[in-house]
């Protein structure tokens, strides 16, 4: 690190200053001051120079405070209001006012205290449709951020490896080389086969300017809704790159404080919004190397002398690169029987991930309206029910394809990958039973069933929220029955069912489909 003391002791002095005038409370980090005043925050840069950033001028602290408010306000606009100059003298400064300045501030909304999502989570008041909520925005975020040229070194094999062997060094300077040395081994039979994947999201534009640094303390609820603030200004490296990098940080602090259920639930939340399941088999990389980060963070800070707080982020890195036991669960029942409730509960429980019918088939074919039908006619819109296009036979037979390229992708990726639709043609129960057997891995139908009135009940209820995927309806549910669904008797012996009305049946559904072993 490299500053001139001159310079910094006279921003600490004008710190001090704005500190009394204002009555404010300060908050003091590595690189920068904030001043908390009860209605405004003001964050200045500390004049420092340091191997991964420079705020050593005034021009450069300018800059960095422009950049920080351009960056922040594509996801929190409300909170990020302005850059303020400073003017007068470090003896008496003023926010604002007239003459050249001698400083800047990053004038934020201060948000109340126990706002942000850890401390949400550690008085037990995270409402997790909000994590839902947050996972479509940040999916949104992606899809709207600039996307990095093909010619950058953003997301290339070569930059990502250089920046997890870079952490894996300091790790190794500060705890020696067996503190590194088993994810150092484990990265080493990563790369080779993680460099053509990294190498195509590159070729594919899939490299955006995302967060960089989207932990649990650095999402907020603002006025109902969760945001990402505080995203990377100084290094541009940290901040271009796989979106699946940004979302791998929140799922694995989640994680880290011992809520894999959260983690999984926002997880499928933002595939449900993005589509990014090809990303899969990099994610588990993602996740090793953010929590090798904020190991390496936290023995940073204990060299200091700073009491180490927060989770074991090391022991957490180990749990992720052990072995892992995929396997492979597809749901059965007619529209409104429970498979997505059912299987929602599961993904939580079980760490799984979850891909939907009904969602993939309006990802490949669009929300189709349907066809206009006469008089008296019953409605119609699942299986090989023709009215609504979307429905037809030869788009229910690719959504199935769709499902099985999925599920294949999951399981070689090592995640536990639950498919829900209605599986209601045994022939494609057989094709997914066969991609398990081929896999070497478990396979389970999840059964689901309900009288007829609480199925017509549910898609009343569904229909009239208008907050779900499907488009079933009574309609549909009817020619639904008409058909011969059972399943066949030699399937019993890898079927699962429960009863969500009991206590914990979504811990015991997933107690029971983890230890299945797999088909022969």
């Amino acid at each position: 690190m490299t500053t001139s003391p001159t310079c910094l002791a006279s921003a600490t002095t004008l710190v001090a200053h704005l500190r009394r005038q204002r009555g404010a409370r300060l908050i003091e980090t590595h690189i920068s001051w904030v001043l908390l005043d009860g209605q405004d925050a003001w964050k200045l840069k500390k004049p420092l120079r340091l191997p991964f950033l420079d705020a050593s001028t005034l021009a450069r602290r300018h800059q960095l405070c422009e950049e920080e408010l351009r960056l922040n306000r594509r996801m929190a606009p409300s909170l990020y209001l302005d850059v303020t100059p400073i003017t007068g003298t470090p003896d008496s400064p003023v926010l604002g006012g007239t003459g050249p300045a001698i400083e800047y501030a990053v004038h934020m909304r201060q948000f109340p205290k126990g706002a942000l999502l850890g401390e949400l989570l550690a008085s037990g008041q995270v409402q997790p449709t909000q994590l839902d909520d947050f996972a479509r925005h940040l999916a949104g975020f992606h899809r709207s951020a600039e996307v990095a040229p093909t010619s950058s070194p953003y997301g290339s094999p070569q930059l990502v490896e250089q920046t997890t062997r870079d952490v894996l060094r300091n790790l190794a300077d500060i705890g020696g080389e067996a503190l590194s040395a088993p994810f150092a081994a484990w990265f080493d039979t990563q790369a080779p086969l993680l460099r053509p994947l990294w190498a195509q999201r590159q070729a594919q534009g899939r490299i955006v300017e995302g967060h960089g640094d989207l932990h649990l303390a650095n999402v907020v609820l603002l006025d109902g809704t969760l945001t990402g603030f505080d995203c990377i200004e100084f290094d541009p490296g940290l901040r271009w790159s796989d979106p699946l990098s940004d979302v791998a940080f929140l799922v694995m602090d989640l994680m880290a404080y011992q809520r894999t259920d959260l983690a999984f639930r926002f997880l499928n939340a933002y595939l449900d919004a993005s589509g990014d399941h090809a990303g899969l088999p990099v994610l588990r990389h993602y996740l090793v190397y953010r929590a090798l980060v904020r190991a390496l963070v936290a023995r940073i800070k204990a060299g200091k002398g700073q009491v180490p707080a927060g989770p074991d982020y090391l022991a957490l890195a180990h749990r992720l690169i052990a072995p892992t036991a995929p396997r492979l669960l597809i749901t059965h029942g007619v529209s409104g029987s429970g498979k997505t409730f059912v299987s929602q509960g599961l993904l939580e429980q079980a760490g799984a991930i979850r891909v939907r019918s009904d969602i993939e088939r309006k990802r490949l074919f669009g929300a189709a309206q349907p066809a206009a039908q006469p008089a008296g006619a019953t409605p119609s819109g699942s299986g090989d029910l023709d009215a609504n296009p979307l429905y037809n036979r030869d788009r229910t037979q690719a959504t199935y394809a769709h499902l099985l390229f999925l599920a294949e992708l999951c399981l070689k990726a090592g995640w536990p990958i639950i498919v829900d639709a209605t599986f209601l043609d045994s022939s494609e129960r057989e094709r997914f039973l066969r991609v398990a057997i081929k896999q070497s891995v478990p396979f389970a139908i999840l059964h689901c069933e309900a009288p007829r009135t609480t199925l017509e009940n549910r898609l009343q209820a569904r229909q009239q929220a208008a907050q779900d995927a499907s488009d079933a309806d009574a309609g549909v549910l009817a020619k639904q029955l008409q058909r011969d669904t059972a399943l066949r008797p030699e399937e019993a012996g890898y079927t699962l069912q429960t009863d969500a009305t009991q206590p914990d049946w979504a811990q015991r559904l997933a107690r029971a489909w983890l230890t299945d072993q797999p088909p022969t």
